[in-house]
């Protein structure tokens, strides 16, 4: 059985996440209960700045992809050990501003952002403000002007890069609803159109290749492309772009079968790329930054549930279903596309595995399932059960479904546990209706 780094076990067999015991966070916040190592995303954030700095030098800087796991204490956190972080939408810039969050050190992402939003981050003074299509570009200048403000801005490139993962977040191939495609010249078109612009300042290209990525080399191969549409730029506006964003997407591991690279081999493969690719394309090393999201926080995270029932129907050869008290609420990604997860009984981790379970929700939809197969002890309802690596697009995700209260997050450091963000009361739910 693998735990991830800041998961233990006690003497008694008991998990503890962050040297805090699962059961008595449980006891005292409730479940579902999400429970994230804040150790262990400090030691993340920090492996992925030391190894941008090792390979590649001081001329870079690691962004944290907050549709990960955007709140206030997470921006905090990020501000503490010296990260950027990228937003892509009014309510994340708006969080990170809560949180006291220098703008200057925010990326503004998105395909579809609103003359709202694009105003709202002109006005706060965001750092960079990637572009997507040639109307948000337009539109982008015109709000620049009105606000007397030379906006810093990025191009969202699609490289044409099959990274190999789910259709759904697959995101650099051709066929993609995000950012300007090379092929047919037309990034190098739309390049040429930001420089014509009075209130823009063209300081990065970007680009994203997918998510739960395991290889090193779609990252390089990307690096290349990245690379010889830059020396294009220099060549045909004599302009030489100053910064390029290579994205995230790197992998962690959910389950025993997935294997992902070190943080280090990912930014060294891609370092040691923008390098080469530099050399080849006489080009000054741009400045570098790279975007993780699930990689710093998935695994530092743990969901627990109470299971409220378990289904077995022997003999009719039909799957057996432990019920919990969350569901699709608090983690769609199953539905999403498929995701899988590993599962733990928190008062005895070690038991003997001896029947294999589908973890259902309480949603009323038949696709409501938080893990689709683990082998466990036989469980009895009452007992608690832990989801491993859920502190990536869980909490993110939550909603509201059947009118459920989505639930609080609990940080743990060094022995302690604090409460980040509150359980949602039904009075929560419906405070917005008229």
């Amino acid at each position: 059985m693998f735990l991830p780094d800041c998961l233990t076990v006690d003497q008694q067999d008991r998990l503890l996440i962050g040297g805090v015991s699962v059961l008595k966070l449980a006891s005292d916040y409730g479940t579902p209960l999400y429970i994230m190592d804040e150790n262990q995303i400090e030691q993340n954030g920090r492996a992925f700045l030391s190894a941008l700095r090792t390979h590649y030098g001081e001329n870079g800087e690691i962004a944290f992809a907050s549709k990960a796991f955007s709140v206030t204490a997470m921006y905090r956190t990020l501000q503490r050990i010296g990260l950027w972080s990228d937003v892509v939408s009014g309510g994340e810039l708006h969080t990170a501003l809560k949180a006291g969050f220098d703008p200057s050190h925010l990326i503004f992402h998105g395909n579809s952002k609103t003359r709202h939003e694009l105003n709202f981050a002109i006005f706060s003074d965001v750092g960079r403000i990637i572009v997507d299509n040639i109307e948000e570009l337009a539109l982008l200048d015109q709000l620049a002007l009105e606000n007397n403000k030379m906006v810093q801005v990025g191009i969202r490139i699609r490289p044409g890069v099959d990274a190999h993962t789910h259709d759904f977040i697959t995101t650099g191939q051709l066929d993609s609803k995000f950012g300007v495609p090379i092929e047919g010249g037309l990034a190098l078109d739309f390049i040429g159109e930001v420089l014509q612009k009075r209130n823009l300042t063209l300081a990065s290209l970007h680009c994203h290749i997918g998510s739960q990525i395991f290889d090193v080399e779609p990252f390089a191969f990307t690096a290349d492309v990245m690379l010889h549409l830059m020396a294009d730029a220099k060549a045909c506006f004599g302009y030489e772009i100053p910064e390029l964003n290579l994205g995230g997407g790197f992998g962690i591991r959910y389950t025993e079968t997935d294997d992902p690279r070190s943080i280090d081999a990912c930014i060294a493969a891609s370092a040691a790329a923008v390098k080469a690719s530099a050399a080849k394309y006489a080009l000054s090393l741009p400045r570098l930054f790279f975007e993780p999201g699930r990689s710093m926080v998935a695994e530092a995270g743990i969901t627990v549930y109470e299971t409220v029932a378990v289904k077995e129907l022997p003999g009719l050869n039909i799957k057996n279903y432990i019920l919990v008290d969350g569901g699709m609420g608090d983690n769609p990604r199953y539905v999403l596309y498929g995701a899988e997860y590993a599962a733990v009984l928190p008062s005895r981790v070690h038991a003997p595995a001896e029947q294999t379970y589908t973890v259902a929700g309480r949603c009323c939809e038949s696709g409501d399932v938080v893990v689709a197969s683990c082998a466990l002890p036989t469980v009895k309802a009452g007992e608690l059960i832990a989801v491993l690596s859920t502190g990536a697009y869980n909490y993110s995700m939550a909603s509201n479904y059947n009118r459920v209260p989505r639930p609080p997050v609990v940080f743990v450091k060094d022995g302690a546990a604090r409460l980040v963000v509150r359980r949602e009361t039904y009075d929560d739910v419906c405070q917005c209706d008229l």
